[in-house]
């Protein structure tokens, strides 16, 4: 599959760097980048990417700001958000608008090169133990309080989006469940669909926000 990819970051030898890795990789190609939040929206909505990597803090509009208007715009470039900070807020809140994952900025060029592609794919979520760590601190401050929406979800699909939230991936929930992988698929596609949820990224933020992890 080829990936189409729009990096923004403040620092310029930062997107130099990640722009000379991933035109680097197989089926992988940069197509631009934006030096803030503001510019992000604009190189986006122009060139359409299948993902771009968003840094969370950047000069006259953040990225936080930025992926809440490529969302909300019905794109479907996905937001992978960057970070040098493995707990923080921001990062949650973009997770719960519709960011497909988040990760480090000092992460091996394997593990950036792999996470552009799975967050392309749309069929998995970057989801490293300290996305588990983030949102799992910023949910224990509040109440949870189950949402009458879990009520449509049967049996197993609520288990499969409690192995979602685990982090799992679809093989790896296939082996745990004892079924194909077409079918967690399946499974997956119709809670994200009953609980309208963008993507597995939110998925993860509402289990653990309705006190399902």
């Amino acid at each position: 599959m080829s990936v189409t990819v729009v990096i923004a970051d403040d620092q310029a030898m930062v997107r130099a760097g990640f722009a000379a890795l991933l035109d680097a990789a197989d089926g992988v190609s940069v197509l631009g980048d934006a030096e803030d939040g503001i510019a992000a929206v604009e190189v986006c909505k122009r060139l359409q990417p299948d993902v771009v990597l968003m840094d969370v803090r950047m000069p006259r509009r953040d990225g936080l700001w930025a992926a809440q208007q490529i969302i909300s715009s019905g794109s479907s470039t996905r937001v992978l958000m960057l970070t040098t900070f493995d707990i923080d807020d921001y990062v949650y809140s973009a997770l719960r608008i519709g960011a497909s994952g988040f990760m480090l900025k000092d992460a091996p060029a394997d593990e950036l090169v792999r996470a552009v592609r799975v967050v392309a794919a749309g069929d998995a979520l970057l989801a490293p133990s300290v996305t588990k760590r983030l949102i799992a601190d910023v949910t224990s401050r509040t109440v949870k309080t189950a949402s009458p929406a879990v009520n449509v979800l049967t049996p197993r699909e609520r288990e499969v989006l409690e192995t979602v939230a685990d982090g799992k991936s679809n093989a790896e929930i296939a082996a745990a469940l004892f079924v194909s992988e077409q079918t967690v698929k399946t499974h997956v596609s119709n809670v994200l669909a009953k609980l309208g949820l963008r993507d597995r990224a939110q998925a993860v933020v509402f289990a653990y926000e309705n006190g399902l992890k």
